[in-house]
């Protein structure tokens, strides 16, 4: 009996020896999930420095359009000084809300306020997850790419490799970032800068060029080169530029994203219960854009147009993008834009949105009991 017991403690020796080592832990494993991010190289950054360039390009013919006519030519120190004021003041805001663009995160999705969490923080932790109380497993409530929750209007950007909070768009021209929540606003007042000065070098240059024409003996043989130019680029960028933040006022009073306009198929993950006619082989709850029939595609595509899920009225509306609580709210959002009012995980519904939603889903089962 002595051998198979020097033999035990033998093995039981190697394996106090030689211990198993301890498994990784759960949060190094979803850590590694995340690493796939995509790196920001310096090119990324080119559009950027062209938008700068384009602010900064034409300054020196602006000052030398304003010397010359108001000082040499008119003798008007007076409206050089307000035109001087009025072009740099301008300029000063909308390098501003720029800076906010580029530095500010445009939304971190985590289980704090957004305002006063880390901006490099984009991740929320397993075990916060875990113990909160938003049903997660709903369908577009959890980004399975980035391991996050995902409140509504919530998007997933594959170029930043992250999910943003009311997400409008992913921007190359701004740093390569997106537009959501916390910058949404600084993105209208860099829109509406640009429109601004464009416009107002614009009429001043075509002053300024209608004066030479009409004397020509009293300008200089250079100044109106500067203005041509000028006013051209001027009236193209106002054009441009216009017709965008047109289309983005109009998103501001509707309570729309830009992704939920252009993208209809967004509705179906707020449609309500689908009602089953007791087969296993109908479409998911809520549907699939890929299951629907080309006449339900059809019926979602003509409802979109009509259903504004968001839209409260159009003075709320406004409030939720340059709302503000303190008195110096208004200084700080005409400076830079400011940031959203609110969390931007939760927002008020429209009410008649949700009888229509329900109506297309009474329609998108009639519909398939069809085909």
């Amino acid at each position: 009996m002595a051998w198979p017991r020097r033999m035990m403690a033998v093995a039981v020796k190697g394996l106090v020896v030689k211990p198993m080592p301890s498994p990784p832990l759960l949060s190094a494993a979803f850590d590694d999930i995340n690493d796939d991010k995509p790196r920001r190289r310096w090119y990324h950054n080119l559009p950027l420095y062209g938008v700068i360039l384009l602010l900064l390009a034409p300054q020196p013919s602006i000052l030398l359009i304003l010397v010359h006519q108001y000082l040499l030519v008119l003798n008007s120190p007076a409206r050089f000084a307000f035109h001087l004021l009025a072009i740099y003041s301008i300029t000063f805001v909308t390098f501003s809300s720029l800076i906010v663009l580029v530095i500010r995160d445009p939304g971190p999705v985590s289980l704090e306020d957004p305002q006063t969490s880390d901006p490099n923080d984009e991740q929320v932790g397993l075990t916060e997850a875990l113990m909160s109380s938003d049903d997660f497993s709903a369908p577009g409530k959890w980004c399975r790419i980035c391991w996050a929750p995902k409140p509504d209007r919530t998007h997933h950007c594959s170029f930043c490799g992250r999910c943003v909070l009311k997400m409008d768009h992913h921007c190359p021209w701004l740093g390569n970032r997106c537009i959501g929540h916390r910058t949404y606003s600084a993105f209208l007042h860099f829109l509406l800068g640009i429109v601004l000065l464009a416009s107002y070098v614009a009429i001043l240059c075509a002053h300024a060029l209608y004066y030479a024409f009409n004397n020509p003996y009293s300008v200089d043989d250079t100044a109106p080169v500067h203005e041509i130019l000028l006013t051209f680029a001027g009236m193209a960028f106002t054009l441009v530029i216009g017709s965008f933040f047109s289309y983005h006022l109009y998103l501001v009073s509707t309570n729309q994203t830009t992704l939920e306009n252009i993208t209809p198929f967004l509705l179906l993950r707020y449609l309500p219960t689908l009602p089953h006619t007791g087969s296993n082989s109908g479409p998911s709850d809520p549907p699939m854009e890929h299951e629907l029939s080309f006449k339900q595609r059809r019926l979602v595509k003509d409802a979109h147009s009509h259903i504004r899920i968001f839209d409260v009225g159009f003075k709320k509306n406004w409030s939720q993008v340059f709302g503000w609580k303190r008195p110096s709210g208004l200084l700080y959002r005409a400076l830079c834009g400011g940031g959203g009012m609110g969390d931007g995980k939760s927002f008020p519904r429209n009410l008649n949105a949700d009888q229509l939603l329900a109506r297309l889903a009474r329609e998108l089962v009639a519909e398939g009991k069809n085909t």
